[in-house]
């Protein structure tokens, strides 16, 4: 999956560069709820080289674990779940209008992670997830999104979109907490029984 995000926004880069109106086609929008395309499509385009990177390298870091902690398939398809999620999520606050970039889908992501080391992994990745966990929690509370779901920032050139970063956490959380619970119900009724 992360592979696929960063492909894909690579893919889109390329095509903005090269003229195409990415942005524009495929940026979330408030008033195209219809359009429901933009709930992956916002992922895979930035407001600049920079934005694209530091998602990229977010990315990256997150695959990385992903492949080290041997994280299961349910894993994958919780934060494919939480991909689109995490944008129409974004229907329930008032602002932002436009959203594009790959935050909310990387905290989703980084969720759906701290879910699954803390209820599947062995006892040395428990602590990860939980540390994990608390991290996520922490730098969402501190980016405080109840004060504005759009915020200005010292360290972007545009404004940071953190209600998505909170989408994310609740959508990536809750899809990696609902599969792995469908899993373990779909294990114990086709284990054997003693």
């Amino acid at each position: 999956m992360a592979a696929l995000a960063a492909a894909l926004s690579l893919l889109v880069a390329a095509a903005e560069a090269a003229g195409l109106p990415a942005t524009e086609a495929l940026a979330w929008r408030r008033e195209a709820p219809a359009q429901l395309w933009r709930c992956w499509s916002a992922a895979l385009v930035h407001f600049s080289t920079w934005h694209l990177g530091a998602n990229l390298a977010g990315v990256l870091l997150l695959g990385a674990l992903g492949w080290q902690a041997r994280l299961p398939v349910q894993a994958t398809a919780a934060w494919a779940l939480a991909w689109p999620t995490t944008h129409a999520l974004l229907w329930l606050a008032a602002r932002p209008h436009h959203y594009l970039g790959l935050s909310g889908v990387l905290h989703a992501g980084v969720a759906v992670a701290a879910v699954t080391l803390l209820l599947r992994a062995a006892p040395g990745w428990r602590g990860l997830g939980a540390g994990l966990g608390l991290a996520l929690l922490a730098k969402v509370i501190l980016e405080a999104p109840w004060r504005g779901a759009v915020q200005a920032s010292a360290d972007w050139d545009f404004p940071v979109a953190v209600g998505a970063h909170a989408a994310g956490v609740v959508a990536g959380a809750a899809s990696a907490a609902l599969l792995l619970a469908i899993h373990a119900r779909w294990a114990a009724a086709v284990s054997p029984r003693r």
